[in-house]
């Protein structure tokens, strides 16, 4: 049985797949082009749509959401920065 390496120059091809789909399935659940939740399939689409591309993009990086919310509050302007004088 081989051991599987670990390919350093895959990690942000997957990355950037596993938030592409995570993109696209949260577009399709907004616009309920396919439904969160139906009868005959549960809770499903909204699993492979959200919640498994959410987690794929978690393991490979686990500092995304620190990362993204110290990215939206470096763009945040002060009061005095928003006014003109």
């Amino acid at each position: 049985m081989r051991s599987q390496s670990f390919d350093p120059s895959r990690h942000p091809r997957l990355l950037a797949t596993a938030l592409l789909w995570l993109f696209v399935g949260s577009v399709l659940l907004i616009t309920t082009l396919v439904p969160a939740h139906t009868a005959l399939l549960g809770w499903t689409p909204f699993f492979w749509l959200f919640v498994a591309p959410l987690a794929v993009a978690l393991t490979l990086e686990p500092r995304l959401p620190r990362l993204m919310l110290s990215l939206r509050k470096t763009r945040r302007r002060t009061s005095s920065q928003l006014i003109w004088n």
